[in-house]
């Protein structure tokens, strides 16, 4: 509208049109219509910040962000409210934050999960309706084995598969999620064959593991270890690059005789299109100091995360590339929705 504003010092325009120009303008103006996205931003934040975490509470996700939010809260000096809207893996919580006014007070927290929905599902929404903020941790998984299944290391959990292929499941939290994906490159990569069986929540997978109706879950470190110590369940391998520092007994899948096998989660922060840049721009820089925080950092490592922060930028860039590689995995590994 800013051009009907300048129009009314126009000598040709008739005193009618330049009187209802003029009320407009001071209409806009009033309202705080008018203002540019560095106006909009100057304030920011002046009332409470949503972020959406489309999983339920408890999770990997949820504790990440609560993590985060109880440092970024006060950087910011406002209330951060975060709302768990689970659903149709993740994508039910990302569809509201895709839908939100691009104001600055609505995020969404998200892992992998968000971009393979759109290899997998018929979305209401697309993968530009919401913009990469900052990347919050690194979430690297360990495969953990039920006691009922007679192996202890990986190459025997292989030829135990090999030997017996009706024998096997691994659980997930859904189809397309990280969990299924990591499950199905086991599998493929070494040619055994493995039921897969989704969950709606981590809960479930946990008891049935337990209880031994399932063999398998490539999982973060935060509630099977305990079970591990207590000799409930076996954790065979951990997928990233190095070993995990507080655990440096178990293998990594490269030193478990799975070399190139090296893959986890992570959490980032996502914003609505079309939110103003320098509100981006803060957002991703208060969490870049949180996460370097050593209590925050010392909270991550304990249930398994890896701080990481970075740049909009790089956070960008690794959803590109993971996006991509993910539709290599399920091309390669047949997935399908269900």
């Amino acid at each position: 509208m800013a051009h009907v504003c300048k129009s009314q010092h126009r000598r040709n325009a008739a005193p009618r049109r330049l009187a209802l120009k003029t009320l407009l303008c001071s209409a806009l103006a009033a309202t705080g219509l008018m203002a540019g996205p560095a106006q909009a931003a100057d304030d920011w934040p002046s009332k409470p910040i949503k972020i959406i975490v489309p999983y339920t509470p408890g999770g990997s996700t949820d504790i990440v962000t609560r993590i985060v939010v109880e440092k970024l809260a006060p950087r910011l000096g406002q209330t951060i409210i975060v709302e768990n809207k689970p659903g149709a893996n993740s994508s039910v919580g990302s569809a509201m934050a895709a839908k939100a006014d691009p104001d600055g007070y609505t995020f969404l927290a998200m892992l992998p999960a968000y971009l393979v929905n759109f290899h997998l599902y018929k979305l209401n929404f697309k993968p530009t309706d919401l913009v990469p903020v900052v990347q919050m941790a690194d979430l690297p998984l360990f495969l953990f084995v039920s006691e009922d299944v007679p192996v202890k290391t990986v190459a025997e959990l292989v030829d135990y598969g090999r030997k017996h292929p009706d024998k096997l499941t691994y659980a997930s939290s859904g189809t397309g999620s990280n969990a299924h994906l990591t499950g199905a490159m086991f599998a493929s990569q070494n040619k055994i064959a493995m039921t897969h069986v989704a969950y709606k929540g981590s809960a479930p997978i946990l008891t049935d593991l337990l209880g031994g109706r399932v063999s398998m879950v490539f999982d973060p470190i935060l509630v099977p270890m305990q079970y591990v110590k207590q000799n409930r369940l076996k954790a065979l391998a951990f997928t990233g690059k190095e070993r995990w520092p507080d655990e440096p007994t178990i293998p990594t899948m490269g030193e478990a005789g799975q070399p190139g096998f090296e893959t986890g989660s992570w959490a980032g922060l996502l914003a609505p299109a079309n939110t103003p840049q320098p509100i981006i721009d803060r957002m991703a820089r208060e969490i870049r100091e949180v996460v370097k925080d050593p209590e925050v950092k010392r909270k991550f490592i304990d249930v398994g995360f890896m701080p990481v922060g970075g740049t909009t930028a790089q956070f960008s860039e690794l959803m590109q590339k993971e996006s991509a590689r993910y539709a290599d995995v399920i091309k390669q590994v047949g997935i399908t929705a269900n």
